[in-house]
């Protein structure tokens, strides 16, 4: 039996740890986690999302805006995170609407495709 999602992984241009820690713990506000001494050595860093982790690890000659894979980011409010996007030049991106949702898109510094998501009120 599956019980539920413990972390996924994204990854980033190896020796790009500083600009990725920027951005996921200060622009997004992410909070970063320890790694278990075992993983040290590995680059990358692990991000706590909620009750699950996010490992953003480091990875050479990978295209990440070619892939429609992507992490979605629960928020309760998709305006505000527009705004903090748009601050920092991140640009926008439409996307195809999802009855009772509000949702936007984006490419993280290193081209990996985010989506930031809220439920509408009923």
């Amino acid at each position: 039996m599956i019980l539920g999602l413990h972390h996924a992984q994204i990854t980033i241009p190896k020796g790009a740890e500083e600009e990725g820690e920027n951005f996921y713990c200060n622009v997004l506000q992410l909070e970063e986690i320890q790694k278990p001494d075992s993983l040290q050595g590995r680059g990358g860093f692990w991000l706590q999302v909620g009750s699950t982790q996010v490992h953003v690890g480091t990875e050479d000659g990978f295209d990440r805006l070619s892939t429609k894979a992507h992490l979605a980011y629960e928020v309760k409010d998709v305006s505000y995170w527009k705004e903090i996007l748009a601050e920092n030049d991140i640009k926008i991106l439409d996307s195809v609407p999802i009855p009772n949702f509000e949702r936007f898109e984006f490419r993280d510094p290193f081209g990996n495709r985010v989506e930031i998501i809220s439920k509408k009120p009923i």
